[in-house]
């Protein structure tokens, strides 16, 4: 009775471990996409550095048309460069990262781009939340990370760097675009009024001395001076009261 009893026991050991294999695969399959960064010797302060992005699909269906990544802190948008990626997509800065987009690959191709960093900052891993958007609409959330989802489900991908070589220091931040000015921008308007106690200088006596010299000068070579017309006047009266005396005398004489 023994011995009927082993084979049974084997067999079911056997369709135990079948059944636990074929559990971690099932487990497995969902992790297996992914979104992954990578940089050869990647370290903090590291300046124009190339990051390597793999984003594999998770659609039999649809192909991949859009990858968006939120930048870690210390990045900014105006840090990064579009390195190389499929034919015919291009890297678009946003006001939280930047996205890469255009065609949409074959169905069931990943897709494999880069980039490349002004400087990394001072830190010991950077984490690149993404999200991955299929022709049909659907979008991976490629945006937990390793504490929160137990190495499962959709992890941001994560680079970690080694420490900062020795003398590195932080450049200066990338300068930005001035902005441009307004169009309807007008300028200040001037004063209406003029201060109240404004004195005139002696420099502007002089002028108007001057002003009236000249004014006085003109009029001399005209020949318009108004001494000529009062001179003319009182020779007239003169006359004119020597004539009145006269006529009156001659009547004066004839009457007696």
């Amino acid at each position: 009775m023994s011995t009927s009893v082993r084979p049974r026991t084997r067999r079911r050991s056997a369709a135990g471990v079948v059944a636990a294999i074929a559990a971690t695969l099932l487990l497995a399959t969902p992790a297996s996409a992914h979104v992954e960064v990578a940089s050869e010797g990647a370290r903090a302060l590291a300046e124009n550095v190339t990051l390597n992005f793999d984003a594999a699909t998770e659609s039999d269906a649809a192909g991949i048309t859009k990858l968006e990544v939120f930048l870690p802190k210390g990045i900014t948008p105006a840090d990064v460069t579009y390195g190389k990626g499929p034919a015919g997509w291009k890297l678009v800065p946003t006001d939280k990262g930047f996205t890469v987009s255009g065609p949409p690959v074959a169905v069931g191709e990943d897709v494999t781009y880069s980039v490349v960093v002004r400087q990394l900052p001072d830190a010991k891993s950077l984490v690149f939340k993404t999200l991955q958007t299929y022709d049909d609409g659907r979008v991976d959330r490629w945006i937990e990370l390793e504490e929160s989802s137990g190495g499962h489900g959709h992890s941001a991908p994560v680079l970690e760097l080694k420490e900062a070589a020795p003398g590195a220091e932080p450049v200066a931040p990338t300068p930005s675009a001035s902005p441009t000015p307004s169009a309807t921008s007008s300028p200040s308007a001037p004063p209406t009024t003029e201060p109240a106690d404004v004195k005139p200088t002696a420099s502007d006596r002089a002028m108007a001395t001057e002003g009236s010299d000249r004014a006085t000068a003109t009029a001399d070579e005209d020949g318009s001076s108004p001494a000529l017309p009062i001179g003319i006047a009182v020779a007239v009266l003169a006359l004119a009261g020597g004539g009145l005396w006269w006529f009156l005398k001659s009547r004066r004489t004839g009457s007696a």
